[in-house]
């Protein structure tokens, strides 16, 4: 299946609207591991683009800087494997304008997927969205949040919040890095 819904997939990693540790609405910090890894992730799985989302103009900058580099400064020609990976990076002020990109670029509706840590009611599990990805000609937006994750205005907004990722432990609270590779390769990885 990689490839096979290359054109059907992006990713959002969004610092607002998520909450913090008291389910407080802010805006987070953008990590520079994050970027990176991320960015590997969608590479690998065939996302057609990685979208880091934030308000904050130094925030923005501080993501411009560390793309740049990899993609047109010294880093493009020390690994240009990542530099194949960070090209993938758009920056965009809020949801709303990537959601607008995305539609121009493909001339029909996205479908947004929020993801979440917590078990919420109707969220849909993988299968079942593999099977809306074969019988649908939209495109589709998941969404990653970051500090504590997505508020609960934007889980209710979504047009669908897929099932947790969840280990045997009862801890639960992956980075958002590694969240995003695992439902990549539940998505789209090639043994499904």
């Amino acid at each position: 299946m990689n490839g096979r819904y290359q054109d059907k997939i992006y990713l959002a990693l969004v610092h607002y609207p998520v909450k913090n540790k008291n389910g407080q609405t802010i805006t987070s910090a953008v990590t520079n591991l994050d970027l990176h890894d991320i960015a590997r992730a969608a590479k690998t799985y065939g996302v057609g683009a990685f979208y880091v989302v934030t308000p904050l103009e130094d925030q923005k900058e501080l993501v411009e800087k560390i793309v740049s580099h990899w993609t047109e400064g010294f880093g493009r020609i020390y690994n240009p494997k990542r530099f194949e990976a960070l090209s993938l990076i758009r920056i965009k002020d809020s949801l709303p304008q990537v959601i607008e990109e995305i539609t121009q670029l493909h001339g029909m509706p996205v479908k947004v997927v929020a993801t979440c840590a917590a078990d919420t009611p109707q969220a849909t599990g993988y299968d079942e969205f593999r099977q809306m990805l074969d019988q649908n000609d939209g495109c589709y937006l998941i969404v990653l949040g970051t500090a504590w994750g997505l508020t609960g205005e934007f889980l209710e907004s979504a047009d669908l919040v897929l099932k947790p990722v969840k280990g045997q432990a009862e801890y639960n609270h992956l980075s958002v890095r590694s969240a995003a590779s695992i439902i990549l390769d539940r998505i789209m990885g090639k043994d499904r």
